[in-house]
């Protein structure tokens, strides 16, 4: 209460004061028989009323409405236009346009209310008029924000109080995705088609299917299959079946847990993992592979499979907002997936548990790797991304050796990933 009313004073404090120099003059001016007190009293009492009420009509018959995308990445500069239209007959001067840019202040780790910023100043706008304003913003970090509103302010001409209106028209939310890279190639080959074909994506050296028996030729088999010693003998062509190893849907597996992100800002391994688990959806989009995801934070993120760009922007939507508040530990979450997973699935897994978490990890990815599951792995160096873990006797070096080890046993593709790497170029080497 105490706050409220000082910032109240700081905001009045000129119109007191004219106030009160108005009312000692109109009380002098009762005690003289002069015109000049009563003329003094009137002309400071006409100011007060000036620098009090035409504010008020200088905001009022004006309408504003923000125009601009909805979505962009991190780091990208969007532009909102700004249309102001004066719906009265008589023109309006110096009016401040006054926004809220919630993702800024985030950014800086300020409060929403300390983004408010004022966009520039209406000098002059005629009667029945537009006036348009363009404002590039540099969307600083990933998130969904609420916009505005939008404002208009002004204390012309005397500065002794502040009008203002605020307008919550035209585009009122932004999402801003995580800032995705180009990956040229992951180590899978193959195009997504039929599995005898050779057409799976699948990491190096997992191979794409397992001979199941023969059966008869059919127009469009490859000749490569055909099995020439039955063929021989049955004077039939006959062709190897294959049953697959692998899927060609990519199943991207993310720690939401509290204890996973290490580091601060855009410097976190969870701002890195959302970064590169991007940028391999928008892989899998390119290339026409299927995608899901699956995380446990607050509440569950479940993507279930699709391809193509709705689907993309979906996950995109969904990694925008996640966020390390999860309590399942990951092995737990890696233990539920491998009862359900489909037989051969290629499963990129973000791993930046703390070091006592490594022995129930790697137990749970066995389990996938019963599934006959390919394992993707993005590791994270824990050590890089908090200094103050580096030489302490938490520190991660030993588990993340051990992770590694128990990986590469997993027959397992790794990438290790430290603070302030060149993301586009460790994937892209």
């Amino acid at each position: 209460m105490t706050n409220r009313l000082v910032s109240w004073l700081e905001r009045h404090l000129k119109a007191l004061v004219l106030g009160v120099l108005t009312l000692i003059t109109y009380v002098a001016a009762i005690n003289r028989d002069q015109a000049l007190p009563w003329a003094i009293a009137a002309l400071l009492a006409a100011t007060l009323l000036a620098g009090l009420l035409w504010p008020h009509w200088l905001v009022t018959r004006l309408a504003v409405v923000r125009t601009g995308p909805d979505r962009a990445e991190e780091g990208e500069t969007i532009t909102f236009h700004i249309e102001v239209e004066n719906l009265g007959w008589l023109p309006r001067f110096m009016v401040e346009l006054v926004d809220r840019l919630p993702f800024a202040a985030v950014a800086r780790e300020q409060s929403a209310s300390a983004a408010e910023a004022t966009l520039g100043v209406i000098a002059y706008i005629p009667g029945r008029s537009r006036r348009r304003y363009d404002m590039p913003l540099v969307c600083e970090k990933r998130g969904f924000y609420r916009l505005g509103p939008i404002g208009l302010a002004s204390s012309f001409p005397l500065g002794l109080a502040e009008a203002r209106q605020t307008r919550n028209e035209g585009r009122q939310t932004l999402t801003v995705y995580p800032d995705v890279f180009t990956i040229v190639s992951l180590p899978l080959h193959g195009s997504p088609s039929q599995i005898h074909r050779g057409g799976y994506q699948l990491p190096e050296g997992a191979g794409a299917a397992e001979f199941s028996g023969l059966r008869e030729y059919r127009r469009g088999d490859n000749p490569r299959h055909v099995h020439w010693p039955t063929t021989a003998r049955l004077n039939e062509l006959m062709v190897k079946e294959f049953e697959p190893l692998a899927s060609a849907c990519l199943h991207l597996v993310i720690d939401l847990h509290a204890a996973a992100n290490v580091g601060t800002g855009r410097h976190a391994t969870l701002e890195y993992a959302l970064r590169i688990a991007g940028s391999i959806a928008r892989y899998a989009t390119m290339n026409g592979l299927r995608i899901r995801v699956s995380a446990d934070g607050a509440q569950s993120l479940v993507i279930p499979s699709g391809s193509g760009e709705l689907h993309y922007r979906e996950i995109l939507d969904e990694l925008a907002i996640a966020d390390a508040n999860g309590e399942t530990p990951f092995a737990s979450l890696i233990e539920r997936l491998s009862r359900q997973i489909p037989r051969g699935e290629t499963v990129v897994i973000f791993l930046a548990a703390p070091p006592e978490q490594t022995d129930a990890i790697l137990g749970a990815l066995a389990m996938l790797r019963l599934r006959r599951a390919n394992l993707f792995a993005v590791v994270f160096d824990r050590d890089s991304f908090s200094p103050t873990l580096r030489g302490s006797a938490n520190s991660g070096q030993k588990g993340c050796d051990t992770l590694f080890a128990g990986l590469l046993d997993l027959d397992a593709h790794c990438v290790l990933v430290r603070s302030h790497d060149d993301l586009p170029r460790l994937f892209n080497p």
